[in-house]
């Protein structure tokens, strides 16, 4: 708290309720030069002219079908493991014979490439050709349909 002398009174300090703003001011500066600063280094330097979609986003069904292929490359419909070559009668079953089903493919972030596009030709093989891959993004599910 800031105090200051009353000249009639002697040596009494009057209390004054004010706030001192000054550090707060420098704070909020240094923090603006740290975010200046830190910005740059978070964009991605690799120029890519994207298109521009103009599809509304598509509601969601009511019962999807998550296709997830995990870190030791085996692959769950739901929360049940399926193997390869049960695959396709169980997303079947699944679908009820609809081709048309929109698939949700998740995998592990160090599933290599090659097995990914492995996943996906099944189910090109399967006659699934609505496939939207999901992913993670500032702690939020997001979905990219094909």
């Amino acid at each position: 708290m800031a105090a200051h002398i009353r000249e009639n009174s002697g040596d009494d300090l009057e209390e004054t309720h004010e706030i001192n703003v000054t550090p707060f001011i420098d704070v909020i500066l240094v923090l603006l030069i740290i975010f200046m600063v830190a910005a740059p280094l978070a964009t991605v330097d690799v120029n890519v002219d994207l298109p521009g979609s103009t599809a509304p986003v598509a509601p969601r069904p009511e019962k999807p079908v998550f296709l997830t292929l995990k870190q030791d490359l085996t692959i769950s419909l739901g929360n049940e493991t399926v193997s390869r070559e049960a695959f396709a009668a169980k997303l079947n079953s699944l679908t009820n014979g609809d081709k048309e089903t929109r698939i949700f493919l998740r995998a592990d972030k160090t599933v290599p490439y090659g097995d990914l596009t492995e996943v996906m030709n099944l189910l090109r093989a399967g006659g699934y050709l609505k496939v939207a891959l999901v992913g993670l993004e500032a702690g939020q599910v997001t979905a990219a349909g094909q």
